[in-house]
């Protein structure tokens, strides 16, 4: 699957190659025009066609126009996409100086047409030369510099789009992944061995204990409305989780009985403290599944939660401990459920979320940390 950061820069250079194919397209129709009005030029004093003043500073307006205005906006394009990542301070200046340059050699280039077709005398060049240039150059400063300050403004908004659209794919994408987990968990609480062997347990509890019967069912019902209506936020509670761990564990205990040793260590003032639903209960379930059905003399699960960091850089610590033979991450698929969970961190937090594994004191530790 593509990600997010493939995906901003596929889109921006998308939208790059969109301008240079649009700037491109215009320039050969502003060249196409200028090729026109300069043969329509040649042809008309090759027909000895006599100019009135009108007339001259009408083919003046438009012999200037054209060839000031098309270079301007070629150079333009150029400098801009050539230096503007290369030189970000210059290119402010150096765009100045394209419209300087390209303001004056287009004066230069528009007396010698006006020159040609006989507008003015070749003594009244330079004088011609002199009238216009300045209010070319202003002309094209002006012009020049509301087209880039409008580029720039165009190319900041889609830049935003791009990058809201990009987080709007990321926070759908993690939705997918958190309606996936909870399926996922849905599925294992449904599994039919799951099921068959906690309502035995419960069976078994009605005429000794009709009290623990009725506490499991309760239990069982609340584990499995919650896989049906987690937080579409992305985070609960972590008291809620904390909920959800306990039931599922009591649950579990009416099959396994002694097998099953756990404890829980949560402070009360971690209880506001947000975390992704179904989080905390991977954990628990992965050792459930992997150690304490595995081994006849079962495990001891500690739960635990703390707090590190400064006040403005605080992250939550969760723990899973068990005393079985340990695994490894490089193990895990994509497909597994701490796989999945590794993916929801690293969309909800990015680099700051973690998922470890340690192994110490012939006991295994999985962690997750993420900014509270």
């Amino acid at each position: 699957m593509m990600s997010a950061i493939d995906l901003f820069s596929s889109n921006r250079a998308v939208s790059n190659d969109s301008k240079g194919k649009y700037a491109s397209k215009l320039l050969r129709v502003l060249a196409f025009l200028a090729v026109i009005v300069l043969t329509v030029l040649a042809l008309l004093q090759s027909m000895g066609v006599m100019w009135s003043q009108t007339g001259i500073h009408v083919l003046a307006s438009l012999i200037y126009s054209t060839l000031i205005a098309l270079p301007s906006m070629a150079l333009l394009q150029w400098v801009s996409v050539r230096f503007t990542d290369r030189f970000p301070r210059l290119i402010l200046l150096m765009q100045l100086c394209s419209l300087v340059c390209t303001a004056l050699l287009g004066c230069l280039a528009g007396g010698l047409v006006l020159q040609f077709i006989g507008g003015y005398s070749s003594g009244a060049y330079w004088r011609e030369f002199r009238s216009s240039a300045d209010f070319a150059v202003v002309i094209s400063l002006l012009i020049g510099m509301s087209t880039v300050k409008y580029e720039t403004m165009r190319s900041r908004l889609q830049s935003a789009t791009l990058e809201l659209r990009t987080r709007q794919l990321e926070q759908e994408r993690a939705y997918k992944l958190l309606a996936e987990a909870q399926l996922s968990s849905l599925e294992s609480r449904l599994h039919p061995h799951f099921l068959f062997n906690t309502l035995n347990s419960i069976a078994a509890l009605i005429p000794r204990d009709p009290q623990l019967a009725e506490d499991t069912v309760d239990k069982l019902g609340s584990l499995l409305r919650f896989s049906l209506s987690a937080n579409h936020s992305g985070l609960i509670p972590l008291s809620q989780e904390v909920k959800i761990v306990r039931d599922y564990l009591e649950i579990e205990k009416t099959r396994f009985g002694s097998r099953l040793r756990y404890e829980i260590v949560v402070p009360l003032n971690l209880n506001d403290v947000k975390v992704p639903p179904l989080a905390l209960q991977s954990l628990v379930e992965n050792v459930v599944k992997h150690v304490i059905s595995q081994r006849p003399e079962g495990a001891t699960i500690q739960v635990s939660a703390f707090l590190s960091g400064s006040e403005d850089k605080t992250r939550i610590h969760l723990a899973v401990t068990d005393d079985g033979p340990g695994f490894s991450l490089d193990a895990i698929t994509p497909e597994h459920g701490l796989g999945n969970l590794i993916a929801r961190l690293e969309l909800l937090f990015g680099s700051d979320g973690q998922l470890e594994v340690t192994r110490e004191k012939q006991k295994t530790a999985v962690r997750l940390s993420f900014p509270a």
